[in-house]
């Protein structure tokens, strides 16, 4: 179970986050990321990204390039954060499939 300040700075994070990926897909015409949910775990040194990827084809090639430049991400995200929080946790990224298997779901009922 998640504590009140663990779901404050998920939140935090996870807009920051979303403002960082939105500067950067600008420059791509075509690609869209956003962040789904952040979990933080308890001791607030790793947070965890779930994030949604259109189109779903480019995703493990936009995840790979993502998770290579984590750190220039994590640096971005500390400059936002500075006055916010002490120490920024070390990212993961993941990707979020709950798009894909609602759609596959959707697709076996209408069989």
């Amino acid at each position: 179970m998640e504590t009140t300040r663990q779901n404050k700075i998920a939140r935090l994070i996870q807009k920051d986050l979303s403002t960082i990926f939105q500067q950067q897909t600008r420059q791509m015409r075509g690609v869209l990321v956003s962040v789904s949910v952040v979990r933080v775990s308890s001791d607030l040194s790793v947070a965890k990204a779930y994030l949604s990827i259109f189109p779903s084809d480019k995703a493990d090639e936009l995840l790979q390039n993502i998770n290579e430049h984590a750190s220039q991400i994590r640096f971005e995200l500390g400059n936002l954060e500075r006055h916010q929080l002490r120490i920024i946790p070390e990212l993961k990224f993941f990707i979020d499939d709950s798009l894909d298997y609602l759609d596959n779901i959707n697709r076996l009922l209408a069989q």
